[in-house]
């Protein structure tokens, strides 16, 4: 599962795309101050947009972090969507891209293979999440996942759940529920490149 993801498009950019789809953004913490990143890692501090308390077509703009400790101190860096609904704090996580790891076959090869999943036809997307406070770390939030999709279940059988534009509104809006919302985009939506690791075929990656 995604344990590692991308954003380089700038917070100006993304904030002029929420304002074309007519959700509108508080940033009840002044606008967040988001460098340029390859490598977002859990437990660093990302921007996601939070649901607003009795308001559908907007969201608040902060900057939180990925993941929040079990009693185990195990980080919650993906939660399982299936069978919940999710009726409030929910969040969009923003990215351009996201990473799947893979074995590699060669012995010499001591990192995993590599992969960089991103949204065709889009320069940035929303990840479906929540977000908690944390009584050891304040509000953090997760990635929700679902068994994997055609585009990703070559390389892992579980992923995240990058939203279409037109679902973003929708899952800020707690009153919808979360099975018409989260679901998996159809085949051909993602495309996919190794970014690290022995060259292979990517359409028979070796599986974790």
């Amino acid at each position: 599962m995604c344990n590692d993801y991308r954003l380089e498009v700038d917070i100006a950019s993304i904030m002029e795309d929420f304002e074309e789809l007519e959700i509108a953004i508080e940033t009840p913490e002044g606008t967040p101050n988001v460098a340029a990143r390859e490598d977002i890692k859990i437990t660093d501090v990302a921007p996601i947009v939070m649901s607003v308390e009795g308001a559908r077509s907007r969201g608040a703009l902060v900057n939180r972090r990925w993941s929040w400790p079990r009693p185990t101190n195990k980080p919650v860096y993906n939660y399982r969507a299936e069978g919940r609904d999710f009726g409030a704090k929910r969040c969009l996580i923003l990215a351009d891209g996201f990473y799947e790891f893979t074995k590699s076959d060669d012995p010499k090869q001591k990192r995993q293979n590599k992969w960089l999943f991103t949204l065709n036809d889009h320069e940035w997307f929303a990840i479906a999440g929540i977000w908690r406070n944390h009584p050891a770390v304040g509000e953090a939030f997760t990635m929700l996942t679902l068994d994997a999709g055609p585009d990703v279940a070559p390389y892992h059988h579980r992923q995240i759940i990058p939203l279409a534009r037109d679902q973003w509104a929708d899952w800020l809006d707690p009153s919808v529920p979360a099975a018409e919302v989260l679901s998996i985009l159809p085949s051909g939506s993602l495309s996919v490149r190794q970014v690290h690791g022995a060259p292979m075929p990517s359409a028979s990656p070796m599986l974790l």
